[in-house]
């Protein structure tokens, strides 16, 4: 299936205040106040130029930006761009003053052997990460002297493909400040002529739009031009920053007179394919949906929304059934049924019924799906000229049943027998898409992640449209044997109208006359063939009239889709088979300069009179990780510390309040969590101390959606279940187990406490010596796995669960000559903290484990959200 593959750009041009010893931040740049002549902090970036030129669908971008330092000092400057994940980096260099430094395209293990020696001397960044649903994020920067002129130019390469009926290219500009001269042009040359041609902007008015852009398109040339000028960008007449932010969107389309087109230049060709006006092939849909616990709230809410959606598309003549897993598996109807009206009302009801419980059965799920499609066909109680899909959407990973990834793609490549189609949708993060994928892409299908966000429902609506109306099915194009070298994939299961189907490859006869392409394919009346034939020397007799085109194009565009589909077939394959298949990729992405995973750029930089290394690295999706486990826990006299996975730190601070007081630790209004801790007091002041240390001597937890609570004091454990109550002792050791509910009570040492997979708490009990005079029994709590939680979850903890970020610098001596102290920056304060220890007493509730942390001061104030007072709750429940 030709998927949607946008071409996407971003742009930000940031200066850094590297003098002044704070970190770059871009929000420090968008106040509207008066900024100096030269710029944001000096940095005049006076020039961005983006232009694109389009052959063929076959995209070559090429991004320059100019910039001087009018300060009289040096400056930082950051060149920060987005492009699409689906891209290939081809060039990148940085002139100073007239001295080029280029990029250089390596195997990624020589170029990581180059790069070791500066990655010891900490010298080093890298230079691409993922940012985003579709993009990855570019950036490097570099000290630029007084008075000095810096510029950058980045050239990437990308193959439209086409979705619902159009190519788009997609450019989100953010260049952070006004720019003398800023422009974007898009050329677009296609031989089969442009049918339509348009450019919009979210980021400002249609009127403003309309005076700063032209397009214009007639016969095979098109033409979008974007200028701006200074006052067309300031965000108010009399502002001085940007309303450049946003999304400009280039969409077009071309005519199609025939079903496809065949190029020829330069000893290569291309074929796409692309009927209109078929009728379309009945198909038999299976949805196999994940209603584990992990989905409660608005996942499972927008998974109905998108189905109820998806059922006023389905067509009459189509066949479908729902089928949910959770810990076991349920179906909505027996067989197939034919979506009739009162059918598909019926179907309504039962997607509105659809509730979250229990565990993650993907294999049985996925297992009788299938066996449902294959007995619909053996027992002919669908269409003969029919198709069938299977669409399993889960947001976890398998936990009960067959859990092993590699058997559960076994069992299913083995049910399906290469007869349909598997599309894996993968909901949120916390599951592993790889394995989503390569079964998938084994089975004909593809993966795609659905990102938790407002618009989930609209995201799987968008992917059901694109597998909505096949119009052919089993099609296979051919080509005259013995003629071409090193195709591309040339059979596919389905053609789905508004996509395209694109193959290239290499001629063996440069002298070729003429050049024939047959497709065949299974259409819902009869089967079809399709031939196009084309003069070779005519054919480049023309491209070499036009001007703007580059020239290798279709080489290239051959070059792209073969690594695009040796990457994607390695992904099945082991041993020598996929060693074979890198080496080809990794030959193709040397010789022609892409970026890709198997490749590297390494970019060398001056730096403070010597040269920097850094490596531009292709992300895409990332290896799956199994969750990490950092802790946010608070414990003792109550100390809260909070690990940063991704700065291998820790921050801590202290809650002072009175006993009896209670605090709300965690709060997740998806999930129906809610931690609560109540403060008890010593039995009295320590001799060297005025003040009465603090603990928690009582915790509850509730789960709203399970009609839940639990008590934890530090002489027993109180289960409520509805109405029913249960009471243990800490004297007990006991396994408490219920759908989505795990406890386990250890005696006398900690009890732990799960929610399916993904949410999982510690309470440790502290025991001090009955006749000690001042201290009382406490408790510690201790969150070893929250990533099933939502980006709601909040609390003095909660908070903590999603990603944030804080930034040390300027170490010095504190008042404590042992205990240094710091200034840091977090959520936009700037606050002094003193590097410090608390313990863990996960291991050892006696001894604990020691964790350096930076202390904030002052209940957490500048860390938490608000102030310690905000998290005060009228009682435990």
């Amino acid at each position: 299936m030709a998927s949607a593959l946008w071409s996407c750009l971003v742009l930000a041009l940031l200066s850094g205040l590297a003098a002044s010893g704070f970190p770059r931040s871009p929000f420090r740049l968008l106040g509207k106040r008066s900024l100096p002549d030269g710029g944001v902090g000096g940095i005049d970036v006076y020039s961005t130029k983006i232009n694109c030129k389009v052959t063929s669908r076959f995209a070559h971008n090429v991004v320059i930006t100019k910039a001087v330092n009018r300060a009289d000092t040096a400056k930082e400057v950051s060149f920060d761009m987005e492009l699409p994940k689906t891209a290939f980096i081809t060039k990148f260099t940085l002139t100073i003053d007239g001295v080029t430094y280029p990029g250089t395209i390596k195997e990624k293990e020589v170029a990581k052997k180059q790069y070791e020696k500066a990655v010891s001397q900490g010298k080093t960044a890298g230079l691409v990460k993922a940012s985003g649903r579709k993009l990855e994020k570019f950036t490097v920067s570099v000290n630029v002297a007084a008075g000095s002129e810096v510029i950058f130019e980045l050239t990437y390469e990308e193959l439209l493909k086409r979705n619902k009926g159009k190519y788009e290219m997609y450019l989100k500009v953010q260049p952070k400040q006004l720019i003398q001269h800023f422009e974007i042009e898009a050329d677009i040359y296609e031989p089969q002529g442009i049918s339509t041609l348009d450019a919009e902007a979210s980021f400002i008015t249609n009127d403003l739009l309309g005076s700063a852009l032209t397009k214009s398109f007639s016969g095979k040339k098109g033409r979008v031009s974007f200028k701006p000028t200074l006052d067309q960008q300031r965000s108010c007449p009399t502002c001085t920053d940007s309303l450049l932010d946003g999304d400009f969107t280039i969409t077009y389309d071309v005519n199609r007179e025939t079903p496809g087109n065949v190029q020829v230049v330069n000893g290569y060709f291309v074929h796409f394919f692309a009927p209109q006006g078929l009728p379309v092939v009945p198909k038999n849909v299976v949805f196999v949906i994940d209603v584990s616990g992990s989905m409660a709230g608005r996942k499972i809410q927008q998974t109905r929304d998108a189905l109820l959606k998806i059922l006023d598309d389905v067509k009459e003549d189509d066949y479908l059934n729902f089928i949910l897993f959770s810990g076991d598996v349920t179906t909505w109807k027996d067989n197939l049924v034919q979506a009739t009206p009162e059918n598909l009302q019926e179907a309504r009801e039962f997607v509105k019924s659809i509730q979250d419980q229990g565990m993650t059965n993907i294999n049985d799920g996925l297992l009788r799906g299938i066996s449902m499609l294959n007995k619909a066909r053996e027992e002919h109680m669908v269409p003969e000229r029919s198709t069938s899909i299977v669409i399993m959407l889960t947001d976890g990973d398998a936990n009960v049943g067959e859990s092993r990834p590699e058997k559960i793609q076994e069992n299913v490549r083995n049910a399906i027998g290469g007869k349909f189609p598997l599309y894996n949708l993968g909901f949120g993060n916390n599951l592993n898409y790889n394995f989503l994928e390569s079964m998938a892409l084994e089975n004909h299908g593809i993966a795609r992640r659905i990102y938790e966000d407002s618009d989930a429902n609209l995201q799987l609506q968008g992917f059901y449209e694109e597998v909505a109306n096949p119009l052919l099915t089993n099609v296979e194009l051919a080509y005259p044997e013995n003629a071409i070298l090193d195709l591309t994939q040339n059979n596919y299961q389905h053609f789905y109208d508004g996509s395209e189907i694109v193959v290239a490859g290499r001629l063996l006869d440069d002298h070729l006359n003429s050049f024939k392409a047959d497709v065949k394919g299974h259409g819902a009346i009869n089967d079809l063939t399709f031939t196009e034939e084309v003069d070779v020397k005519e054919m480049e007799k023309a491209h070499e009239e036009q001007e703007y085109i580059f020239g290798n194009f279709i080489e290239r565009l051959w070059a792209y889709l073969t690594i695009e589909q040796l990457l994607e077939k390695r992904k099945n394959v082991h041993g020598e088979a996929k060693e074979n298949l890198t080496a080809q990729a990794l030959d193709l992405s040397l010789k022609y300069h892409f970026v890709t995973p198997l490749t590297s750029m390494v970019v060398t930089k001056p730096e403070d009179n010597e040269e920097k290394m850094a490596i531009a690295d292709k992300p895409g999706e990332a290896s799956y990780q199994p969750p990490q486990t950092p802790y946010y826990y608070v414990d003792g006299d109550p100390h809260f510390i909070i690990q940063v996975a991704e700065k291998d730190d820790a921050i801590c601070f202290n809650i002072d309040e009175e006993p009896g007081t209670v605090l709300r630790l965690i709060q997740d209004p998806v999930t129906g969590l809610t931690v609560n801790g109540q403060i008890i007091g010593d039995k009295k002041a320590s001799p060297d101390s005025k003040t009465i240390k603090t603990f928690f001597g009582k915790l509850g937890i509730v789960n709203a959606h399970m009609d839940l609570r639990i008590e934890v004091t530090t002489e027993k454990i109180t289960l409520w279940n509805g109405a029913v109550r249960n009471t243990f002792s800490w004297l007990d050791t006991v396994m408490v187990t219920q759908d989505g509910l795990s406890i386990a009570i250890n005696r006398k040492k900690d009890m732990i406490v799960s929610f399916g997979d993904g949410v999982t708490f510690v309470i440790i009990l502290h025991e001090v010596w009955k006749k000690q005079p001042s201290h009382h029994d406490f408790l510690g709590f201790y969150v070893v796995d929250s990533h099933r939680m939502s980006m709601q979850t909040h609390g003095l903890l909660g908070q903590f669960f999603h990603p944030f970020d804080f930034k040390v610098s300027d170490v010095r001596q504190g008042s404590d000559p042992t205990k240094p102290d710091a200034t840091m920056v977090v959520k936009h304060h700037r606050l002094t903290v003193t590097r410090g220890s608390q313990k863990d007493y996960r291991k050892d509730a006696s001894i604990g484990t020691k964790v350096i942390c930076w202390f904030v001061h002052n209940n957490g104030e500048g860390l938490i959200d608000g102030v310690h007072t905000d998290y005060i709750v009228p009682s435990l429940f």
